[in-house]
């Protein structure tokens, strides 16, 4: 039993009552596949954790002396270490090298020659001066699938200038349809630009792969954080271009589905999607006025779309009778989709959520630290952690020796250069 288990229920961190999972095998569809990984901050470490947790070698090539630029995010600090760097580098090595040095990039080289993958987050102008760009690392493996992630792209006028996600999700649009009407601009409450591109990243590498048993082939793949935030919005910038109609923040109260949004209860909030006519009539049933639904003005979604805010006026105070519970059991009876809106703190003590897998505690000797699960359920079952969230340099050796094998002596000339 784990210290933290014998503690008072409220002296615990909220992870520490989580299901505890130790190493396991875990997914092995990438098995025998082999990253290295450039990137630093969130997309490049997301697209990673993505190909780490489905089975591939992660190989995560850090800056000597500080590594990935989120082990210095926070607080919040656990253990010394940032939980934002905790959150997406599992099931990965690192090494510290300073390949700026010429010693460094023939070491990191002799890397890419063993991998079937690189992934880079630098934009191309540095990507080219530290020997990192898609010429450079092709000619030396032709079937290696090249993946870069940028702000902006790999070529144009932007592909110089330097990126975060709330600079990709301004340039999208998300964050001008975002918020309250009269309200500032806002920002998703996630880094969502990078999630996506890393997602982008991890899906096109992939399929790469796929294309190369095939063809033998490798390919340079180019995800721009801009174009995977934007494509995000694509189901609001299709109906602008066909329509001529600017989207505009509205609350969340604006959708192509007449009746799509929260609504407020005797308590708590919850959101309401009434997205078909069957839908319709039966919510009307539940909340005990069912000539509403017949009313021949709201027998269409156009038609309701047009008298949105009458038909709000009708639902608002009879949904403020009654508590948010009360609704949603009643809503779940009659499948009617609903649901809370929940804290983040909700969100994690969620039993079906933990029982999918998706929150636990990795215990691994002295290493104890909360978890997001890969989110994908495999025949039946969810994923597993091969090993924790490595520290700076942790692997250098190992690697040297094991996989470019390196006899002592070249390992030591390295360190004593501060290469490694």
């Amino acid at each position: 039993m784990n210290e933290a288990d014998l503690k008072p229920a409220a002296d615990r961190l909220p992870y520490q009552g989580l299901p505890a999972r130790r190493l396991a095998e875990g997914f092995d569809l990438l098995k025998g596949f082999k990253v290295i990984d450039l990137t630093t901050s969130v997309a490049g470490p997301v697209c990673t954790l993505l190909l780490a947790d489905m089975g591939a070698e992660v190989i995560k090539v850090e800056r000597r002396e500080t590594g990935d630029d989120a082990r210095s995010w926070g607080p919040p600090f656990l253990h010394g270490d940032s939980l934002w760097f905790l959150s997406v580098n599992r099931n990965k090595k690192s090494i510290s090298l300073d390949y700026s040095k010429a010693a460094g990039l023939a070491v990191l080289h002799d890397f890419v020659r063993t991998a079937d993958i690189v992934v880079v987050n630098q934009p191309s102008r540095i990507a080219k001066k530290l020997g990192t760009d898609a010429d450079t690392l092709t000619a030396l493996k032709p079937d290696l699938i090249y993946v870069s992630i940028t702000g902006f792209g790999v070529h144009g006028d932007r592909s110089d200038q330097t990126c975060y996600d709330l600079v990709a999700e301004g340039y999208s649009g998300i964050m001008d349809i975002t918020g309250e009407l009269d309200g500032d601009p806002q920002k998703i409450g996630a880094p969502a630009a990078d999630m996506l591109a890393g997602q982008d990243a991890a899906f096109a590498a992939v399929t790469a792969l796929l294309a190369r048993n095939r063809t033998g082939s490798g390919r340079v793949i180019d995800i721009a954080l801009v174009d995977s935030m934007t494509r995000f919005l694509m189901c609001r910038i299709v109906p602008y271009m066909g329509s001529g109609e600017v989207p505009r923040r509205s609350a969340g109260k604006d959708s192509v589905i007449a009746i799509y949004q929260t609504f407020q209860t005797a308590d708590q909030p919850l959101t309401l999607g009434l997205g078909n006519d069957g839908i319709w009539r039966r919510f009307w049933d539940v909340i005990g006025q069912p000539m509403i639904a017949r009313d021949p003005r709201y027998q269409s979604n156009a038609d309701r779309r047009a008298l949105r805010a009458e038909i709000v006026a009708l639902i608002e105070p009879i949904l403020k009778q009654r508590s948010c519970a009360h609704w949603l059991t009643l809503f779940r009876q009659a499948r009617i989709p609903a649901g809370p809106i929940n804290r983040i703190d909700q969100v994690v003590d969620d039993l079906h959520l933990q029982e999918r897998g998706l929150f636990y505690r990795l215990l691994d000797g002295d290493i104890d630290i909360p978890q997001v699960g890969t989110g994908i359920m495999i025949d039946g079952r969810s994923n597993s952690p091969r090993s924790a969230p490595p520290e700076l340099g942790q692997h250098t050796a190992e690697l040297l020796n094991e996989v470019l094998q390196y006899d002592r002596e070249t390992v030591q000339r390295l360190l004593a250069e501060n290469v490694i």
